[in-house]
């Protein structure tokens, strides 16, 4: 299923289903709709679910940073007149996700992270060398997930277009530096809202124990590893990663 992206003032986003407590959920360098539709599908019935669209490749360069992304995520739920939201962060997008729920908690009913960075990641930014090469962009590409089926064609030609698109690839890795250097292990321990954290065993990128981190430095977390799985578990293992988070959820909804 295909949903409709909305342009309004600078924003584009996907918004879904019109009831209940708002789900935003930030995604990361690699980020499509289509990786986020069993979610979609599944929460929009009971929530109103947004996903704006990250201005990744955008911006100019000195904006291209982790904090121009959360004055974006800020400006973006203050233009939407969201109330407290359930937010949501994959890779890239936990980052952006916790320096927002650190910076405007009383806009924040719970956090979710999964294969978040923000602790450590084997960074994206300078691991395509061989860009022009498109098998081992390919490879690069089912490395990111548990079972390599999930690296379509669609997926393997949107990364393979970023990397050999001169400015896209410059911002992909002036964005991946400034997460390296924006590492939240000396703040995180003040967040108080309730995170659930969500993390593929076979996770290359973020690797468990990063999940394993988190949950020792955030008071309020609980820790949910799934088997046979990488850094997307909401596409690897939608009916697992929707129930996990259903039941957090639950005990924080209205």
């Amino acid at each position: 299923m295909s949903f409709p992206v909305r342009s309004e003032e600078r924003f584009k986003y996907c918004e879904v289903g019109s009831k209940g407590d708002t789900i935003v959920l930030l995604h990361g360098l690699f980020g499509a709709l289509s990786n986020f539709t069993s979610l979609i599908e599944h929460f929009s019935a009971k929530y109103t679910v947004s996903i704006p669209l990250l201005p990744l490749y955008d911006l100019d360069l000195e904006q291209t940073t982790v904090m121009g992304m959360v004055e974006y995520i800020e400006q973006f739920i203050d233009f939407k007149k969201y109330g407290q939201v359930h937010l949501i962060g994959n890779s890239l997008g936990g980052h952006i996700a916790q320096i927002y729920a650190l910076q405007k908690p009383e806009k924040v009913k719970t956090l979710t992270l999964t294969g978040s960075s923000g602790l450590f990641e084997n960074s994206l930014g300078d691991t395509y060398p061989r860009k022009s090469d498109y098998e081992y962009v390919k490879k690069k590409t089912e490395a990111t997930f548990g079972d390599p089926k999930f690296a379509t064609k669609e997926l393997v030609d949107e990364v393979f277009e970023i990397v050999n698109d001169r400015s896209k690839a410059i911002r992909m890795v002036v964005m991946a530096k400034s997460a390296l250097r924006h590492n939240l292990r000396e703040e995180i321990a003040e967040m108080k809202i309730p995170v659930c954290l969500i993390w593929g065993k076979q996770d290359s990128i973020t690797p468990a124990f990063v999940g394993e981190e988190f949950h020792k430095l955030l008071p309020q977390s609980e820790l949910n590893l799934i088997d046979h799985c990488g850094h997307a578990p909401m596409m690897e293992k939608p009916e697992e990663f929707n129930a996990i988070l259903e039941k957090f959820l639950n005990k924080y909804s209205y």
